[in-house]
């Protein structure tokens, strides 16, 4: 039996959860705050954070923009054209102040590595986590 949201599987939903979860996470909201900002209780959120679903279809719109961002995104994950970048998340910020810390020479080796790692993981949504095992990095 499959999970629906506004007609998409388990897959999509999961991946929708993922982006809440990261959207707020990235404009520093708890799941309370969110709730009020969308008119829903605490609950809901998690639920939509889980991909358990709820309203969120009912709710997309107001989603959206208390995330700062897009329903298509959310749904897709794709940002449309001319939109405003997606804030970093707390492990982007992290390795972009190590890369200020590094060397010219250190930041060139980083640079190439972060290729050759995104060259190897199978991550269609780059908001996501990578899933990556210690042979692939070898």
């Amino acid at each position: 039996m499959f999970t629906y949201i506004m007609g998409m599987v388990d897959a999509h939903a999961t991946e929708l959860a993922s982006r809440i979860r990261t959207a707020r996470l990235a404009q520093g909201l708890t799941q309370d705050q969110l709730a009020r900002a969308v008119g829903v209780t605490r609950s809901a959120v998690a639920q939509w954070e889980t991909g358990r679903a709820g309203q969120v279809g009912g709710n997309l719109a107001r989603i959206a923009r208390a995330l700062g961002t897009s329903a298509a995104y959310l749904l897709s994950g794709e940002q449309e054209a001319g939109a405003a970048p997606l804030p970093l998340r707390g492990d982007e910020m992290a390795l972009l102040r190590a890369y200020r810390d590094c060397t010219l020479e250190d930041r060139a080796l980083l640079v190439r590595t972060a290729v050759r790692l995104a060259r190897l993981t199978d991550n269609p949504d780059p908001t996501g986590p990578a899933h990556l095992d210690n042979n692939s990095l070898k």
